[in-house]
């Protein structure tokens, strides 16, 4: 009998360096900060992560940032704004900062209480979010 591999949702991916970096992504049902162990002069293809559950109220505010940065990414896109304003639009800069300074503490990982998991991802079909739309699935590593 085959085994599949189970695919969870991706929710941001907010540092993207020749794939995905740092972001929130479902681990075992539940949202979870990823962030890559690939180093600066290392191999860019590596694919091992640490991972740590989020709260209800982090998640919630680290979608809500993620939001702005569609927001602008959609308006370069239709050639509303430039490359000077990445990653946001002026009209959403309070709230970024405000968003930001609330998320400093809770998205850092613990390497001790972590979680370290291989990753492969795969686009998947979400007309909404168009490239950004991703799945992952976790590997022991």
């Amino acid at each position: 009998m085959k085994v599949f591999d189970m695919f969870e949702m991706v929710h941001t991916v907010p540092d993207w360096y020749d794939g995905p970096r740092r972001g929130i992504a479902d681990f075992q049902g539940r949202p979870h900060l990823f962030e890559s162990e690939w180093q600066d002069g290392e191999d860019v293809h590596a694919n091992t992560y640490l991972l740590m559950p989020i709260d209800e109220e982090t998640f919630a505010l680290a979608l809500e940032d993620w939001v702005i940065w569609l927001r602008w990414e959609v308006a370069f896109k239709q050639g509303k704004t430039s490359r000077n304003t990445h990653p946001l639009l002026p009209e959403d800069e309070h709230r970024h900062r405000e968003v930001e300074q609330l998320l400093n503490v809770p998205l850092v990982i613990d390497p001790a209480r972590a979680t370290r998991k291989k990753a492969e991802f795969r686009a998947r079909h979400d007309p909404d979010k168009g490239v950004h739309a991703l799945e992952v699935c976790w590997k022991d590593a």
